[in-house]
């Protein structure tokens, strides 16, 4: 079961080597790892997402409750919550496909963010299945380069 984790830390330099440390010690690999400050400068939120059952979740919990930098976690698997990624897409084009491209990122509510005599740069967020999906329909014409960031997420309607 996948588990997506927020952890709300000290801004402050080595946390996040830290707490990837205490994952890699214990063997558990993190699938996608986001982190910025929050509203308060001092504060930075990290999310997680991290495959394992209910048990090692919480062994996972406890190590990181043991760590001064650690303010906050919270399991937001069962959440009802608001979770984004981004991805970056370059994408080969000539005069002929461009138009097609961009339906397809207009399709997608993405955005072209820049444009050259030989490739389209899309911005594209979403859930994981959706840039996904723009990226297998995007392929055909030839994914120059592409970049995605982890998943960021929030509870919804409380804070």
């Amino acid at each position: 079961m996948k588990h997506t984790v927020s952890v709300l830390v000290a801004n402050e330099s080595g946390v996040l080597a830290r707490i990837a440390s205490l994952f890699s010690r214990r063997g558990f690999n993190i699938e996608s790892l986001s982190v910025g400050r929050t509203d308060n400068d001092d504060i930075s939120r990290i999310t997680l997402v991290v495959e394992g059952n209910d048990r090692v979740l919480e062994q996972l919990t406890k190590q990181l409750n043991k760590l001064i930098v650690v303010y906050k976690i919270s399991d937001l698997t069962q959440e009802s919550v608001v979770g984004r990624g981004l991805a970056l897409i370059k994408v080969k084009a000539t005069a002929t496909t461009r138009s097609e491209i961009m339906q397809i990122v207009d399709i997608f509510r993405g955005k072209i963010v820049d444009v050259s005599t030989d490739s389209v740069m899309v911005e594209i967020t979403g859930d994981e299945d959706k840039i996904t999906a723009i990226e297998e329909l995007l392929r055909p014409f030839g994914i120059k380069e592409l970049v995605r960031t982890g998943k960021i997420a929030m509870a919804r309607g409380k804070k």
